[in-house]
């Protein structure tokens, strides 16, 4: 099947230009585990929070974007897994389940599950479609991460939205913004080349 049949099929992400295999998909998962573990190494302390800033959460919402659902939420919850073992690969190096921003990491699955399945529907070949993925994508991030942070610290929903999201929305609005440009830009280059 040439790339331009697969990037005008319904129902394609990125991942999908790839040769279909077992070993494709395989790879593809724990690469995107890895990039999201890579990621979470760039990390800038936010003071008065227990949360840095990293680039984890833009590394989560590009993989379960060009990888799709199933394979999005795959990449992450090994990306969880390892973590949990002890690898130390959580923000700023950490590891375990037991962090205040551990919510962040479950919250990052499930985006990583919701932004594929939109992807699917087309929802990562336009601007507009893109900028409106990753919003929602960050919203369902913050949507279980700061009750979980609102646990973990004993932080009222006031300061936990001090601490774990309003300091965060300016850098999602440049990776959205880095997004809405690479994304499409992928799939014109990909239709280009079939």
């Amino acid at each position: 099947m040439s790339t331009a049949s697969v990037s005008l099929r319904p129902g394609a992400v990125l991942a999908d230009l790839l040769p279909a295999s077992r070993v494709r998909d395989i790879a593809l998962v724990v690469g995107g585990a890895a990039l999201t573990g890579i990621a979470a190494q760039i990390a800038v302390p936010v003071p008065g929070s227990p949360v840095p800033v990293t680039g984890q959460t833009f590394a989560a919402l590009l993989v379960g974007t060009a990888f799709g659902a199933r394979r999005g939420f795959l990449s992450l919850a090994l990306y969880a897994l390892v973590g949990m073992a002890g690898v130390p690969w959580f923000a700023g190096g950490t590891s375990g389940a037991g962090g205040a921003s551990f919510g962040y990491v479950l919250g990052m699955m499930l985006a990583a599950t919701v932004v594929g399945a939109l992807a699917r529907r087309g929802a990562d070949r336009s601007v507009l479609r893109t900028a409106g993925t990753m919003a929602l994508g960050s919203a369902v991030i913050y949507a279980v991460g700061v009750p979980y942070l609102m646990a973990a610290t004993g932080m009222s929903l006031g300061a936990a939205v001090a601490a774990g999201l309003t300091p965060f929305l300016i850098g999602d609005a440049l990776k959205a913004a880095l997004a809405m440009g690479a994304l499409p830009a992928a799939w014109k280059l990909a239709g280009r080349r079939g």
